[in-house]
């Protein structure tokens, strides 16, 4: 039996501040020919994840911690949902369907999800960057998180 402490939880947010992407994963699964991928996901205030689709696979997700806004966008990058999930939040888990531009911003420090998908994992076709989004390390992703903070249904991100 795998068990999840709560010490582990704490160690994975320790660990997520040291890192420059601002969070770290624990697996679940075996490895990445698991044809269920389980993993959770601790993440600092300030991480960015690049809106992204899966071209291949839907998303599962349930916030154990803290809170996040997803946001939903269709190919231009016009917000088509957005949604705050967390615990202290209406919503706790959500399905994303598979080819759908999406991302998420962390509304607090050391907030944690955790994520089920469909295997296996193959890090060439797992995710599509979206062409409108900077890189990470770009210098101009703070502009764009700033952007994606005050944005609303219909309006284009870009």
């Amino acid at each position: 039996m795998k068990l999840v402490t709560t010490e582990n939880l704490e160690q994975m947010m320790r660990d997520a501040a040291k890192t420059s992407r601002l969070r770290t994963h624990l697996n679940i699964h075996e490895g990445p020919a698991d044809p269920v991928q389980r993993l959770f996901v601790a993440t600092r205030l300030n991480s960015y994840f690049r809106p992204h689709r899966h071209p291949q696979r839907s998303e599962f997700s349930i916030v154990i911690r803290g809170m996040y806004d997803v946001l939903l966008f269709d190919d231009q990058g016009v917000v088509t949902e957005r949604v705050t999930v967390g615990p202290h939040a209406n919503v706790l888990g959500f399905e994303i369907p598979m080819n759908t531009w999406h991302t998420w911003l962390p509304k607090r420090d050391e907030s944690l999800f955790f994520e089920v998908k469909e295997g296996p994992y193959d890090p060439q076709t797992a995710a599509e960057y979206a062409p409108w989004s900077p890189e990470e390390g770009d210098p101009q992703v703070s502009r764009f998180v700033n952007a994606l903070r005050k944005a609303s249904v219909g309006i284009s991100i870009v």
